[in-house]
């Protein structure tokens, strides 16, 4: 019985992800991102240098030091901790497993277009975080919440659409976190050699018990914890990746040659090996693409959208780095190690790769083939850190899902409802630990293509205002006078103007 429920669910599944990531999908993300890309002329060229300077540049050389205490009445956390609970939630097992998946099920030349979908994604990212700082709102205990639902509700004025949404990213949230907690049994039990359900409860249960301890103190615990955790985890990757691509530097130039010859069509891969039609080359690399740097779902802007930072546009450009990072950085590494591993060996032109199928597997064997028990070592340590990291960034946007979803209870309604989500969300880590991983993951695509739906709507629709908002931050910022746009709310545009003009006084 148990199994012809799965085999419902996975057909009734497959019907949706195939409508939700049909060609409408693909043309309102690359449209999106194109149209903010027009609208801002090409502002992740002309501000890219910018968004370096002032986000991950002062971030760096402020790590190790005791941060300011703030007089500001508010539970916000800072610019760092608001990104890299952001970034924790995109960089996961999908730069690692999910690149290798595309790779496995759509060839190489979905790598291209994961790079398309994050060029025109680093706007759609920072038109996110414009407008969620822009039309978040704040409680009396000064807590921020923004998300797409928020902009959706208050910016489009259309709350209904901001429910839906809503409800999408709190299924999305819990899909994520099942795909996450999945891909760390599965790792861990492999490494390990201990493949039996037990163990993976056990696993289970202690990712459980560990992100409780840490969900319980929200976001600025989970932005303590993710400040830490991800510049380790990340230079951990970055180093071991350049080691491997070096030990196979010969086989990099084939393997540009076979990435950006497959991006249409994956017959020209040597050896026969191929047979993918371009809507599939596309296909996954777009869904891939967002499934790791979440441009167009409208999710890490949750995270951005508690940041003491008063200046949307500010925040935006972090969103630009995130992206870039993710995806540029992240993502590439990983494809360049897979694929010169497999081309160096000659697994992929005889078409051993691709007999591999599963996708953690594959990753796995890139990743250990040339520094043996070393390799697979260091890849069991940093892969189920980003994974967890995800898991923690995705409780917040589930918890911040439910609460506006409830918001037309009492405050008492709606954090019983945010308490309940805490503890499905927990105890379904367990139960994911167990289930089958594919088809966790197809769900959890699904949840994110209805949840982009709404959120691309809402960025097309107020794309101008994020025009006017960008526009009125660098006309003050070279001097002219103008009315500053820091919030949709007028009573928190005087307190954040108030803010600005009080940290220009202190020299900040």
């Amino acid at each position: 019985m148990w199994n012809t429920i799965i085999e419902k669910i996975t057909e009734i599944n497959n019907v949706v992800n195939g409508f939700v990531w049909g060609w409408p999908m693909i043309i309102l993300i690359l449209g999106t991102g194109l149209l903010v890309t027009i609208r801002l002329r090409a502002m992740q060229i002309r501000k890219f240098g910018e968004s370096i300077n002032t986000t991950i540049v002062p971030a760096v050389k402020e790590i190790g030091k005791k941060p300011e205490k703030s007089d500001k009445n508010e539970k916000s956390i800072s610019q760092f901790e608001a990104f890299s609970a952001a970034i924790s939630g995109t960089v996961g097992t999908g730069n690692i497993i999910g690149v290798t998946s595309a790779i496995l099920t759509g060839g190489p030349g979905a790598v291209v277009w994961m790079w398309i979908s994050a060029f025109f994604g680093m706007l759609t990212n920072y038109a996110e975080n414009v407008l969620g700082l822009f039309y978040r709102k704040k409680d009396e205990d000064g807590n921020f919440s923004g998300g797409a639902f928020y902009y959706i509700a208050y910016g489009l004025k259309q709350k209904w659409l901001g429910y839906i949404a809503a409800f999408f990213c709190l299924f999305a949230a819990v899909g994520m976190s099942g795909v996450q907690t999945n891909k760390i049994t599965g790792t861990l039990t492999s490494v390990l050699s201990l493949d039996s359900v037990s163990a993976k409860i056990i696993i289970g249960a202690i990712v459980a018990i560990i992100t409780g301890v840490v969900v319980i103190g929200g976001i600025k615990r989970i932005g303590k914890v993710a400040s830490m955790l991800v510049p380790f985890m990340s230079l951990i990757f970055i180093i071991m990746s350049l080691v491997i691509i070096l030990i196979n530097v010969t086989a990099v130039p084939e393997t540009f040659k076979l990435i950006f010859t497959s991006m249409f069509s994956a017959k020209a891969v040597a050896g026969g090996v191929g047979g993918f039609v371009f809507a599939d080359i596309i296909k996954k690399g777009l869904a891939r693409g967002v499934f790791s740097n979440e441009a167009g779902l409208g999710s890490s802007v949750i995270a951005h959208s508690a940041s003491e930072v008063r200046e949307p546009v500010k925040q935006g450009l972090w969103g630009i780095f995130e992206v870039f990072f993710d995806t540029f950085v992240i993502c590439t590494l990983t494809a360049l190690v897979v694929l010169t591993t497999n081309v160096h060996s000659g697994a992929f032109q005889s078409g051993a790769f691709y007999a591999i199928g599963n996708d953690s597997a594959a990753a796995l064997g890139a990743f250990s083939q040339d520094l043996g028990v070393v390799g697979a070592i260091i890849f069991s340590i940093f892969l189920p850190l980003f994974a967890f990291t995800t898991i923690l960034a995705w409780s917040y946007y589930g918890e911040k899902a439910t609460e506006f979803f409830f918001d037309w209870t009492s405050k008492k309604g709606q954090k019983i409802a945010v308490v309940l989500f805490k503890i499905v969300y927990v105890v379904l880590i367990v139960a994911a630990a167990v289930i089958e991983g594919e088809l966790l993951w197809a769900i959890d695509d699904t949840f994110n293509g209805l949840m982009a739906l709404p959120n691309l709507v809402a960025v097309v629709c107020l794309s101008g205002q994020v025009v006017k908002i960008t526009k009125n931050y660098y006309e003050r910022k070279s001097g002219k006078n103008v009315e500053p746009m820091l919030s949709a709310y007028p009573e928190l545009n005087e307190e954040f103007k108030k803010d600005i003009a009080k940290d220009v006084e202190l020299g900040k």
